[in-house]
């Protein structure tokens, strides 16, 4: 690979990461767009395969899109000067505004008030939308609720874990008969040898971390375990990682609620990864050092995972019990995000009628109007920042 082939992949995922409002979803079109329909990179069923790994995974699988096309175009260096510049530009943003926010001390302020209530309107979308293309049937109804249900009476990240692998069960066993298998393929972009390394530094950080954690008492290593654990169980889009994270800072007192959903609400207004919102967390907890640990830690695994299934993808695709398993652990998910809309979002955000007029409002916005989220954060804010006058 020579230089001018890394220097094109870091500045067109750098270009992406700048202008890449609206979310996974959003993103998915403007890579499309980038890489198929101007760049021709990937031909139109290289990319759909691509799509289809990225979905199957836990990880955030517009992150995970950008890397494994960096990686096709130039290698693993590639994949990662991908990641870094389609990653930097909001990172840098909310480490910026962690850095503000602890240095004047404006938490009570009504515009922080206002991002709280976005993030109300935000949660409400990502539900609603997961549960129309996840909750299919009555079946998963069933295990979307139980899950719901459960998180309520027992929010800990356990809980969470014991849901998401309970989940998987269930679809396997419902769906284990039903579900269609894919036995189309594309070219890997790895060796097996590549993908056998990448997974099992997936799976041992994921089980060597809390040792270590345990052993040295060390704090950068507490938060890179905090932040790798919901990396790596993340499934259904970024916006689960919001209770995954939740239950990792917040019970601890690394980071009160009302910080917390404030810059969840700020990194709406941001183009690229919802996963930078990490950055910021790690920024309020210690300093920028523990930022970019955190948003390397809660990235890591998606990294590895999508680099060392790459060579494996055409056989898992075409095991219909496996995607019977993760049926339901999607259905399972919708039922956790579920439990985070009422609490930590709602409980902390909406303290009068007001609030909630306010939140339904940009809820509509989002939904119905169909506006981008960005809009919706300047109307948060300046409805708030109104209400707090009377």
């Amino acid at each position: 690979m020579s230089i001018k082939q890394y220097l094109e992949v870091f500045t067109v995922s750098l270009k992406l990461g700048l202008t890449s409002f609206g979310g996974p979803i959003a993103h998915i079109g403007y890579y499309h767009n980038e890489y198929v329909v101007k760049r021709k990179w990937l031909d139109e069923k290289t990319f759909a395969d691509l799509l289809a790994l990225c979905q199957f995974l836990p990880g955030p699988a517009s992150s995970q899109m950008s890397i494994g096309i960096g990686t096709m175009r130039a290698g693993l260096t590639g994949g990662f000067l991908a990641w870094t510049g389609f990653t930097a530009p909001s990172a840098i943003a909310m480490i910026i505004f962690a850095v503000l926010l602890k240095g004047f001390s404006f938490g009570d302020a009504a515009w922080i008030h206002g991002l709280k209530i976005v993030a109300v309107a935000i949660v409400a979308q990502a539900v609603l939308t997961m549960w129309q293309k996840l909750v299919t049937d009555n079946k998963l109804a069933t295990v979307a609720i139980a899950a719901m249900v459960f998180l309520l009476f027992k929010q800990t990240a356990l809980g969470q874990i014991l849901i998401i692998a309970a989940s998987g069960l269930a679809g396997l066993l419902i769906y284990r008969n039903s579900a269609e298998t894919d036995n189309s393929g594309t070219s890997a972009a790895v060796g097996y040898r590549t993908g056998v390394i990448a997974l099992v530094l997936f799976f041992l950080l994921l089980f060597l971390l809390p040792v270590m954690r345990q052993i040295t008492g060390n704090g950068m290593i507490a938060i890179a375990d905090s932040f790798y654990r919901p990396g790596a169980l993340v499934f259904g889009g970024g916006h689960v990682v919001l209770p995954l994270l939740e239950f990792e800072v917040v019970p601890t007192g690394w980071i009160t609620k009302d910080d917390f959903l404030a810059g969840y609400g700020a990194a709406q207004a941001l183009p690229g990864p919802i996963f930078t919102f990490a950055a910021y967390i790690g920024t309020m907890i210690d300093g920028i050092a523990a930022g970019v640990v955190a948003l390397a830690a809660v990235f890591l695994p998606g990294f590895l995972i999508v680099i060392g299934a790459l060579p494996f993808w055409n056989r898992l695709r075409g095991n219909g019990k496996i995607k019977g398993a993760l049926t339901g652990v999607n259905a399972g998910v919708v039922g956790i995000l579920l439990a985070a809309l009422y609490n930590p979002v709602i409980t902390s955000a909406v303290k009068s009628s007001a609030d909630l007029g306010l939140a339904v409002i940009l809820f509509g916005m989002l939904v119905f109007w169909k506006l981008p989220p960005w809009a919706a954060v300047i109307a948060g804010v300046a409805g708030s920042m109104v209400l707090g006058m009377f």
